[in-house]
C-alpha cells in the first residue's frame, strides 16, 4: 500500500482527492495541503481527511506526491520531492518551461523514482479503444473548443487545451517534428483564448490543431488518417469509428460498400465502432502510476513525454507571438 499526499486542493486537486479514495486497494490517503486556510479547512471536513500545514511535513509522511496545483509551482514542488526521494505525479503542463522540465528529469532520474505526467486524455476510453489501430498517421486534425470559463484564463489556451491534442499527436506520430505554423487572438483574455497551430513531422506526416475557450459549444474531437483507414475519436462523448478499406471484396454481401479506385482495383469499405469501455480516465492514470511503482515498470506518461508536449506548445505560443507582433 502505498501512502499518498496532494498538494492542491483547488477545483482539480478535489477531483483528486476523490478518485484516490476510490483507489484504496492500492493507496492510503494520508492527506493534503493548500495555502488558503478556509479552502483548507472545507476540504478536510468534506473529505475527513488531514489538512498539512506544511508542504514539507506532507511529503516527509508519504511515498507519493500527487502535484496538483498552479502550473507555476510545479518544478518547486518536483524538486522539493525528488530530492526527497518521493515518487511524484505531476499536473500537466509538467512547469513553466521545457528548461525547468528537464532538471526535473535530469533530478528524478538521479533520485531513482518514478514520475508521471498528468496527459488525461491517454486514458480516454475512446482513445484507449482504438490506439492499437494507429499506424503511421499522415495526416491529423484536432478540435478543442470549449465554453468560457474565467478559470484556467491566466495561461494561453495553448496550455491550457490544446496541450492536451499535442500530447495526443506526440504519442501517435513517431518521427520529429520539422515545422511549426501558428496563430492565435485573445479576445477575452490578455492571452491567446483561440489558436490554431499546423505541425509538419519529417515524416511527412502533417497535424492541424485548434483550440478555443471562447466557443459556443464544447467539442473534442480528433481525426486521424493514415493509409487505408480513416479514425475519428471523440473525447467528450467517449467514443470512436474506425473506417478501413481492404482489397479483400466480399462478394456475398449485398451490403458492402465497394469503391472504385481506378485502374481495374476495387477497395471494400469497412465501418467499425470500438467498444469504449466505461471508466474514470483520472483515476485510471493514477491506478496506472501506482502499477509502475509497485512492478517497477515504465509509467505511461513520462517526465520527457510531458517536456516534449511543452517544447511544442512553447514553440506554438512563439509563433503566435511572432504574428501577432507582424500585424500590430
Amino acid at each position: 500500500m502505498l501512502k499518498i499526499g496532494v498538494l492542491g486542493a483547488g477545483h482539480l486537486g478535489k477531483i483528486h482527492l476523490r478518485c484516490i479514495q476510490g483507489l484504496n486497494e492500492v493507496y492510503e490517503l494520508v492527506g493534503f495541503y493548500d495555502p488558503h486556510p478556509e479552502t483548507a479547512a472545507k476540504v478536510a471536513q468534506e473529505f475527513n481527511l488531514k489538512a498539512f500545514a506544511d508542504i514539507d511535513e506532507l511529503i516527509d509522511a508519504v511515498d507519493v506526491v500527487d502535484i496538483v496545483t498552479p502550473t507555476l509551482n510545479h518544478y518547486d514542488l518536483g524538486v522539493k520531492a525528488a530530492r526527497k526521494v518521493k515518487h511524484f505525479f505531476i499536473e500537466k503542463p509538467i512547469t513553466e518551461t521545457p528548461e525547468q522540465a528537464k532538471q526535473l528529469m535530469k533530478l528524478a532520474e538521479e533520485a531513482g523514482i518514478k514520475a508521471q505526467v498528468g496527459h488525461v486524455e491517454r486514458f480516454n476510453p475512446a482513445f484507449k479503444a482504438v490506439e492499437e489501430h494507429i499506424h503511421n498517421p499522415m495526416f491529423i486534425e484536432t478540435h478543442r473548443l470549449a465554453e468560457f470559463n474565467p478559470r484556467g484564463t491566466d495561461v494561453p489556451v495553448v496550455l491550457d487545451l490544446m496541450i492536451h491534442d499535442i500530447d495526443i499527436v506526440l504519442s501517435t506520430v513517431k518521427s520529429g517534428v520539422k515545422k511549426i505554423n501558428a496563430s492565435g487572438v485573445a479576445v477575452l483574455s490578455d492571452s491567446p483564448d483561440i489558436a490554431n497551430a499546423r505541425i509538419e513531422f519529417d515524416n511527412g506526416c502533417v497535424a492541424n490543431l485548434t483550440a478555443s475557450r471562447i466557443s459556443l459549444k464544447n467539442m473534442r474531437k480528433t481525426r486521424i488518417f493514415q493509409r487505408d483507414a480513416y479514425i475519428s475519436i471523440d473525447f467528450l462523448e467517449k467514443s470512436s469509428e474506425l473506417v478501413r478499406m481492404k482489397d479483400e471484396i466480399d462478394e456475398q454481401d449485398p451490403y458492402a460498400m465497394i469503391m472504385d479506385i481506378g485502374k481495374g482495383k476495387k477497395k471494400q469499405i469497412y465501418f467499425e465502432k470500438p467498444e469504449s469501455l466505461p471508466s474514470n480516465a483520472i483515476q485510471e492514470e493514477l491506478h496506472s502510476f501506482a502499477q509502475a511503482i509497485n512492478k517497477n515498470t515504465e509509467v505511461n506518461v513520462s517526465l520527457e513525454d510531458g517536456y516534449k508536449a511543452l517544447q511544442v506548445a512553447q514553440d506554438i505560443l512563439r509563433k503566435i507571438e511572432m504574428n501577432l507582433n507582424l500585424i500590430a
